[in-house]
């Protein structure tokens, strides 16, 4: 029987890169731009002969934390990031580094990404149902900016419990993030049911564990004709009437 269903955070809680009109609209950089020019901008503040070896050193760190993220499942933190891009550039350390890593973590919470449509009538429905968590990779943002988002978007109070990558070691699809969740929701693997928009970390991670999984369409459709998913919701207000009837 289900007695919880978890989340991924983004294209599925919220809209990835939904923050970019508003960026625009302030005359911003895009944020995949603005992390370079940030790191960049730092260190030619400090050494003027670097400023065309690290745009490069940048981009190599970011390859780097892709082949960990895509390849490897885990997701390293933005300090390790900035440490391989100063190490591209043959520097142990940068002046203020603290303030770099600080500006590129709280890049999505200063101008936070808005919430998928009908986010909250469905949350609304599966609480005090069901226990309800979070399963997220933490990409630049870090688990407590995480928070900070849900919680600006009054979503944080429905959730009882959080994995994000950068907390547990470990990103999705592996199954020991899924497991993580089970453990900290007090419920059996079997027990779950995921929801989510990418078929190779919603739905090939949860049915690892023997959880179930819901394919979410609603913001982006990356292949719903081909998923393995147990069900597939185009709209949020689908997913508590998909729960209930293998709650029955």
């Amino acid at each position: 029987m289900i007695q919880a269903v978890t989340f991924d955070l983004w294209d599925t809680l919220v809209v990835d890169d939904s923050d970019e009109r508003v960026r625009a609209e302030r005359g911003l950089l895009a944020k995949i731009d603005a992390r370079r020019a940030a790191f960049v901008a730092r260190v030619v503040a400090a050494h003027p002969s670097l400023a065309s070896a690290a745009p490069a050193a940048w981009d190599g760190a970011t390859a780097w934390f892709r082949h960990c993220w895509k390849v490897e499942h885990h997701t390293p933190p933005v300090r390790e990031r900035v440490a391989r891009a100063l190490a591209g550039c043959a520097l142990a350390d940068l002046p203020d580094v603290d303030g770099l890593i600080t500006e590129l973590e709280d890049m999505e919470v200063d101008i936070p990404p808005v919430p998928a449509p009908g986010v909250h009538a469905m949350l609304d429905q599966l609480a005090g149902a069901y226990r309800l968590g979070v399963v997220s990779d933490a990409i630049v943002t870090p688990g407590r900016g995480l928070r900070r988002i849900l919680e600006q978007h009054d979503l944080l109070r429905y959730f009882e419990h959080f994995v994000f990558s950068d907390e547990v070691g470990a990103s999705k699809p592996s199954p020991s993030v899924f497991r993580a969740a089970a453990a900290g929701l007090r419920v059996l693997p079997s027990q779950i049911v995921h929801v989510g928009d990418r078929e190779a970390n919603d739905v090939v991670g949860p049915h690892a564990v023997g959880a179930r999984a819901i394919l979410y369409t609603g913001v982006v459709d990356r292949g719903a004709a081909d998923s393995r998913a147990d069900a597939v919701a185009a709209h949020h207000d689908a997913i508590p009437r998909i729960v209930a009837g293998w709650s029955s």
